[in-house]
Order: C-alpha cells, then sequence, then structure tokens
C-alpha cells in the first residue's frame, strides 16, 4: 500500500502500476476489481458511480503519461496511510487539491468498465487515424505518374488496430515486396531509405544495374524468417548454415544474348571472414554453363520472392495507351524497324522493365496495323469530301535519286484548297510502266477520288510523262491543268549540262582519269596518307562512277567524285611533288598527264566552275522541294535561274550562251500555260505603278505567254462564259486590286527556321477573289481553281529500307497489302505535321551537323595552338 501511494505522489501512469503489480492482469486476477478491497469501502462505493470521468487523462501504455502537481497537502496524505477514512468532500468536492485521488478513482473505473464508451478524446484520436489511413489510400490510388508514383506501386496503407478495443490505434505502410510495415508520418523519406538504399531485399535485387564489366553477386540464400524488417529498415540476420555454397563470379556479358537474360547475377561468397579472397568458380561444362546456372539462380530468387514486381506496375487503360503509341512511333518510321525487331530479346527487356508485357509481331502486322489503317483512311476521306474541288499529286514515276528503288512505288496525294495534303494510295509497279498504262492508271486514281463529278478534279501533277500521258488526259478534258514536277524538271537540267555542254564532258573525264590513277597505285595511296590534313574529310580512296554508269540519267556519282577532288586539291599538288610520284612518272606516262593536269591551274578553275553549277541548280531544286511552291510561282523561279546562272558563268569566264540555250530548251519543255494565268492572277504579284494603283505584271510576259492566258481562261469557262471571261481579264489588268487588299496579301514575315522572308498568308491570293473581288464571276472561277494549284509533286518519301523489305516481298499478296497500309499511315502522319524528308536524310543532317561541329572545335583548337 506505501508503494501504491508512493508511484501515485511520484506521478506514474497506470502502466508502471501494471509493471509494478503484475497479479492485478494476471490470469488468477482477470477480475480488475480485486484490487479494490485495497481501499476503503467509502472510496469504492463513490467511484462504482462514476461512468464517465471528466477531463482528458491518458492512461494507455503508449500514450504520454500525466504529471499531476505536486502540492498534495501533508494531513490528507498521512490520513491516507494510517487507513484513516477521510471526509467525502474532501476527496471529491475539492477536486483541485486532491489531484491524486482523482487520479487513483479514474484509473480504477476504467480497470473495471473494459466495455465502456471511450473518451472524447480517445473519438477524435480515432477519426484523426481514420483520416490520415483515407487520405494516404486517396494519394495513392491517384499516384498514377508523377514524383511519388514510383514507390506507391510499392506502399500500402494498412491500419493496426487495438486488440481489446478493436479500434484503429495507428497508420502503417506495408512494403507489398517485403511485407514489411513502417511509420506512415513520411512516406518518401521511408520509400527514399527501404527502397532507393537498397535496404529492401526485393526492390533490389530487380533494380539493381547491370554492369558488363563487374557483374554482381548474389547474396547467399537465406531463410525469409531470418529477416528482420524494421522501422526505415530491413535487414536480413539469418545466414546459411549450409557448407556448399557456391562461389564464383560469372561475367554476364558472355551470355545475356545467348539465354535472353537482361541481367543475370550469380552467387558468390567471400572465401574468407574478412571478403578480400574471391575464388574463381569453374564448371564441369566450362563457360557454357554460366547461363544455365543464372538460370537457377534466378528461379531460386523468383521462388524466395514470389511477389517482387521487377518494374513498375502499369494498368490496362495505361498498357493500351503505351502500346498504341508504340505501333504509331512503329507504322511511322515505315520499314526503319523492322517486325522481328519487336522479339528482340533486348526490346522484351526493355518492356519488362517499364512495366510492359511482350509484343507480338503478328498483332502489331495485323490486327493492331488494320485499325490504324481504317482511322487514317476514314479521316483522309473525310477530308476529301469537305473540299470542293482539288489537285491530285503522282510522284514515283522518276525517283530523284535514281537507283534507290524508290521509282517502282508510285503514291498519291490529294492536295486541298487549304494547303494540306492527304495520302491517298500507293500502286507498286514493279518496272517503269509505258505511257499509256500510267494514264490508265492515273484517271482510274481521279475517278476512284471523285466519283461521278469528275469536275472536282482541277488536274493532276506528276514527275513523268507530261508529253503524253497527261497531255492526253488534258486534251480530254478541258476543265483539267496537268501540270509537270519543277523539282524534276531542275533535275532533268543537271543531265541536260552533262549531255550537251562539252565543259561538263571534258571535266568529268579528266576526273576520271586522275581518281582511277591515284586509287590504283599503292605509292599513290601512301602518299595520300602521308600528307592527309587534319581538316580534309577522305577516307583514303577518291569516289569514282561505276564502268556502266550512265551520266545522262544518272549524274550523282559524278558529283561525288567532283566533291572529292576539289576537297584534296591541296593533298593532290603535295603527292605530284613527291620523290615517290616521280619515280612513277619516269614509267608511267598516264602519271605524266595527271601530274600535268593537277599543276594546271584551268582544270582547277573548270572543276569549280561545274561544281558550282550544279551546286546552284542542285540548291534550288532542293528548295523548291521544301517549300513546295504553287503554280503561280513558276515563272520567278525559273528568272531567278536565268540571273544565277548568268552570274555563275561570268565569275569562272564560261560562255553564256550554250548554257542559256539548255537552260531555255528545259523551259520550255517544262512549261505550262497555267504558269503564265496564274501569274497575272495571283495579287501576289501585282505592281505599284505611278498612280499608286496595283496592277497584273503583264509586262513580265512575252507575247506568246499574254496569248497562252487567254487561251488558257477561255479553255476553263464555258463557251458562253469565254467572252464575259475575257471582259473581265481586260478590266483586271486596267484596274487590278484594291491597294490596300494588294498590300495586305503581299505582307511577308520571316521564316523561324531558315530565317528567309516569306508570305504571311499563302491562302490570302485565293480567298482575296472569293471575297473581295466577286464581281469578276467568270474570271474569280478561273483564279481560285488555278490559284491552289500546287507546282511539285514531291510529298511523302519512304525509306530505303522499306523499299528493300518490298522487293524481298515479291509475289505476296499478304506482303504487298501489308506495306500498303503501313506506307498509308506513315504518310498519313507525316503530312499532318508537313513532314516531306526521309529517315536517312535526317540522319545525314544529323551527322553533317555532328561533323560541322567538330570542325569548329577543330578550328578553335588550332587557332588556340598557335597562339
Amino acid at each position: 500500500m506505501y508503494l501504491l501511494i508512493h508511484c501515485l505522489t511520484r506521478s506514474y501512469s497506470l502502466s508502471r502500476l501494471h509493471r509494478r503489480f503484475p497479479s492485478w492482469s494476471s490470469g488468477n486476477n482477470k477480475n480488475p476489481l480485486r484490487c479494490w478491497r485495497l481501499f476503503p469501502a467509502k472510496w469504492t462505493k463513490a467511484n462504482t458511480n462514476v461512468s464517465k470521468p471528466t477531463g482528458t487523462l491518458h492512461t494507455r501504455h503508449n500514450d504520454t503519461p500525466f504529471k499531476p502537481d505536486q502540492t498534495h497537502n501533508k494531513n490528507k496524505l498521512n490520513n491516507i496511510i494510517n487507513n484513516r477514512r477521510p471526509n467525502s468532500s474532501d476527496l471529491f468536492l475539492n477536486t483541485k487539491k486532491n489531484f491524486t485521488t482523482r487520479l487513483l478513482t479514474r484509473s480504477l473505473s476504467s480497470m473495471a468498465s473494459s466495455n465502456s464508451t471511450p473518451s472524447d478524446a480517445e473519438d477524435a484520436a480515432v477519426k484523426a487515424v481514420n483520416k490520415r489511413y483515407e487520405g494516404l489510400v486517396t494519394v495513392r490510388t491517384k499516384a498514377n505518374k508523377g514524383k511519388g508514383a514510383w514507390y506507391w506501386a510499392h506502399f500500402e496503407p494498412i491500419l493496426i488496430r487495438n486488440l481489446e478495443t478493436n479500434l484503429p490505434k495507428a497508420v502503417k505502410l506495408k512494403c507489398t515486396l517485403c511485407h514489411a510495415a513502417f511509420s506512415a508520418s513520411n512516406p518518401s523519406r521511408t520509400a527514399s531509405e527501404h527502397l532507393k538504399r537498397g535496404t529492401c531485399p526485393n526492390f533490389s535485387s530487380a533494380l539493381k544495374p547491370i554492369s558488363p564489366t563487374s557483374p554482381s553477386p548474389l547474396p547467399p540464400l537465406a531463410s525469409p524468417s531470418s529477416q528482420n524488417h524494421r522501422k526505415r529498415s530491413s535487414q536480413q540476420t539469418g545466414t546459411s548454415s549450409r557448407s556448399h555454397q557456391i562461389h564464383g563470379m560469372v561475367d554476364s556479358s558472355r551470355f545475356c544474348g545467348q539465354m535472353g537474360y537482361s541481367s543475370v547475377q550469380i552467387a558468390q561468397t567471400p572465401a574468407s571472414n574478412t571478403g578480400s579472397n574471391q575464388q574463381q568458380l569453374v564448371l564441369s561444362g566450362g563457360k557454357e554453363d554460366w547461363g544455365a546456372l543464372a538460370m537457377l539462380e534466378d528461379s531460386v530468387k523468383k521462388l524466395k520472392s514470389p511477389k517482387a514486381s521487377p518494374g513498375p506496375s502499369l494498368n490496362k487503360d495505361q498498357v493500351e495507351s503505351a502500346f498504341d503509341l508504340l505501333a504509331d512511333w512503329f507504322y511511322e518510321s515505315c520499314g526503319s524497324v523492322s517486325f522481328s525487331s519487336l522479339e528482340h530479346p533486348k526490346f522484351k527487356a526493355f518492356l519488362n522493365q517499364v512495366g510492359l508485357p511482350g509484343v507480338s509481331r503478328m498483332e502489331f502486322l495485323a490486327a493492331r496495323l488494320d485499325s490504324k489503317f481504317e482511322d487514317a483512311k476514314m479521316e483522309s476521306e473525310a477530308r476529301i469530301r469537305d473540299a470542293v474541288f482539288f489537285q491530285v499529286a503522282c510522284d514515283g514515276w522518276k525517283s530523284k535519286n535514281y537507283g534507290c528503288g524508290e521509282e517502282n512505288l508510285i503514291k498519291f496525294m490529294v492536295n486541298l484548297p487549304n494547303g494540306t495534303s492527304v495520302f491517298q494510295k500507293s500502286v507498286f509497279t514493279g518496272v517503269s510502266p509505258p505511257s499509256q498504262y500510267a494514264e490508265e492508271i492515273l484517271w482510274e486514281t481521279t475517278r476512284g477520288i471523285c466519283g461521278n463529278v469528275v469536275q472536282r478534279c482541277v488536274g493532276i501533277v506528276s514527275n513523268k510523262y507530261k508529253a503524253k500521258a497527261l497531255k492526253n488526259l488534258e486534251v480530254q478534258n478541258q476543265w483539267m491543268v496537268n501540270l509537270s514536277c519543277q523539282v524534276q524538271g531542275f533535275v532533268s537540267l543537271i543531265k541536260d549540262f552533262s549531255k550537251e555542254l562539252p565543259l561538263f564532258r571534258t571535266v568529268t573525264d579528266n576526273c576520271i582519269k586522275i581518281a582511277t590513277f591515284c586509287n590504283s597505285k599503292p605509292q599513290i595511296r601512301n602518299s595520300f596518307h602521308k600528307f592527309r590534313l587534319q581538316e580534309v574529310e577522305l577516307s583514303g580512296l577518291i569516289r569514282v562512277p561505276p564502268p556502266r554508269c550512265d551520266y545522262s540519267r544518272n549524274f550523282s556519282p559524278v558529283i561525288a567524285m567532283l566533291e572529292d577532288i576539289l576537297g584534296c586539291a591541296q593533298i593532290l599538288h603535295l603527292v605530284v611533288l613527291d620523290d615517290a610520284y616521280k619515280v612513277i612518272c619516269l614509267e608511267d606516262p598516264i602519271g605524266r598527264e595527271v601530274a600535268e593536269m593537277i599543276q594546271d591551274g584551268g582544270f582547277w578553275k573548270d572543276v569549280e566552275a561545274v561544281n558550282s553549277l550544279v551546286k546552284l541548280i542542285s540548291g534550288i531544286a532542293e528548295e523548291i522541294e521544301a517549300e513546295r511552291p504553287l503554280v503561280g510561282q513558276c515563272l520567278p523561279l525559273w528568272e531567278e535561274l536565268r540571273a544565277k546562272v548568268k552570274d555563275c558563268c561570268a565569275k569562272f569566264s564560261i560562255d553564256d550562251r550554250p548554257v542559256e540555250r539548255i537552260v531555255e530548251r528545259r523551259f520550255k519543255k517544262n512549261y505550262h500555260p497555267a504558269w503564265s494565268a496564274a501569274f497575272i492572277l495571283d495579287p501576289l504579284y501585282l505592281m505599284r505603278d505611278a498612280s499608286g494603283r496595283y496592277l497584273p505584271p503583264f509586262k513580265c510576259l512575252t507575247h506568246d505567254q499574254e496569248k497562252d492566258v487567254d487561251t488558257l481562261i477561255t479553255r476553263l469557262v464555258s463557251r458562253e462564259e469565254a467572252h464575259i471571261a475575257l471582259m473581265e481579264l481586260m478590266k483586271w489588268r486596267s484596274e487590278g486590286l484594291d491597294p490596300l487588299y494588294a498590300q495586305a496579301v503581299q505582307v511577308k514575315q520571316q521564316d523561324p527556321v531558315t530565317g528567309k522572308m516569306k508570305i504571311a498568308n499563302p491562302q490570302s491570293s485565293r480567298l482575296v477573289w472569293e471575297t473581295c473581288l466577286k464581281e469578276f464571276k467568270s474570271l474569280g472561277k478561273v483564279a481560285i481553281r488555278l490559284l491552289f494549284l500546287h507546282a511539285t509533286s514531291c510529298g511523302f518519301k519512304c525509306n530505303w529500307s522499306f523499299m528493300k523489305w518490298i522487293s524481298v516481298q515479291g509475289p505476296s499478296s499478304f506482303g504487298l497489302d501489308r506495306a500498303q497500309k503501313m506506307i498509308f499511315i506513315a504518310a498519313h502522319e507525316k503530312l499532318e505535321r508537313r513532314d516531306f524528308s526521309s529517315e536517312e536524310e535526317k540522319d545525314t543532317e544529323l551527322f553533317a551537323m555532328a561533323s560541322g561541329d567538330d570542325d569548329m572545335l577543330n578550328e578553335v583548337f588550332a587557332a588556340s595552338t598557335s597562339v
């Protein structure tokens, strides 16, 4: 009794009393009221009526004990010690002074009524625990992405309940990988300490980095009961008692690819207690057993932790969305990635690492491909139906890069009046078809798009068959305007130079002689290596065209040879002055002739002149292909070409008369009366006269071109409207357009990519005729159908690898059908983005940029070292 009073005066909690007197809660004394015999009857009688004590007093063992004031009346304390019964007023009325007695009565009443209603503080605590639990569950449910998603996939909030009252008393975080429980106060810190720092055995083994040079060992196997999970840490304390543990280190790079494993970890244990020595494992089957051993250890790890997740878990919608994006990328690559690559072991390992299941190449080749194709086709057809009229573009009859195989694939696109293009279909011809067959394909395609209203097709632009197929269709259908591709026209001009200009033939023959001689002599090749300069990019041999190369059809090998000759000009001068070359010249007359050409300044001037002309025309062709000009820009483009060619001839002292004749002949082959008519009707080219009016540039046309304008306009309208259209043309020639609208159409802005000034709104030329110039009813119909026509047929480009894959398919109808659908999907997406380049061209640009950066660094380094 004295000890009990001592505990109360020293502010001991009830839990400490339990530990001091275990008999109160022992099996022999299950009724806590048995301890009441220690106190007077009046005390017990007074306190049995107290069902819900007032105040907030925590008596649980896991809460902070209340510390009463140490200001007790010594006399009253002596009365309690001497078993004297104090007055009721001393114990219950004067509660502030008798706090010790109140503590005793409330504690005993709590023990006496185990099923009594909890206090207000306990209710608040339960609500706080439930609220915390619900908040964590909500956060985990919404953590699909973001910085916390990585650890919520492995943590689960759980409620810890009181075993006696079954009420929630705490919230914990449970690791789903190792089933350890942690405090929920800071989930982010718990994840960092338990997962990232490698405390969780299952998480660390699944995400352990792969090192091909230093493979990571697998720890010795231990019983799951030997793991002791503690707060914010999980440490394996158990050790295996077996004496036949595996010793060794296995190089994973030797067999990862063979066995299909993305990471291989072979068990190793230290040879001594210090762990300083390791014994190399020797297997009876040699190194070939390492793969089987890796599979064995992997199986052991999976059996040890069957619920371990190697990567983030994704729901069904996330997996489907990921595969949908993967399919879009795969089809848009159009052959850059093969179907077999989808089942590559490394690709499967990557999908497994990011939480995705394996991919079936048959699914990508069949069901998913069909679905994507149907969606793209429906969208394309809807856009074509919305247009009042359109132009059909046909590309592939002739390839700009001869010999790449794309000339067997004919691609049809539809150019809409709003400036966009839609892919229509692709046709495999196998060989270059005759003109009559091409005409049938063109008309069949037009009928398939237009249906019964063939007048919706304003015309066709193609890179071949202008003289026959396109002209025949235009004669048979008077409303059509069929054009030849301007890119092909400029490429053909280079071929015209190679056939008809003597300078081109002379330079080509001389360069072939130099390149062949230098490549065939080992002594000269050694001299090349000796005198090679750092800034010269030469692989070792000068590129030479094939012996059977027809320069009139394919001038690209000659261009490459000219670039190599000019690139190693300084080395060639050093080579012919070398003693080894002089010895060759004594025995070989061709060597002396080559040395004379190399030391002749006129030769290098001619080579540079030919190379400059070729680069000039090729640059314009590439610019046309990138910008895709309209028909009204054709005359200005050829006028710009004439001026640049004349300047180039003057720079290198070349007779410009034969050059101009060749240019003029090619111009006439490509010319169409629609060039002149669109040039006159386009408000973009209106010229301001002295009075301030903006008039059409008739003075820029020749007399024949003016006649072409009249002829074309009368052909495109009905016979009843022909006279009216010519009268309106005369009015347009004399009045022009309102200066304010003319200036608005001609507004230019800088292109953020190229830095050049371009028309701000290319559609404004057509929109002016549809809105501001409605009084020109007949002429306006002609204008709006002419001004949107494209002057090029180039659009979507297939990759060379895909064309090779198509050629391998041969007569397989299934393979060709799959190829056509892939082309449609890829072309649809690329035209939507206005991406007209192939993957090979993008890679070439990338390598050129990287090479340019290296050259710049080399120049900076050379400049710094010279200082």
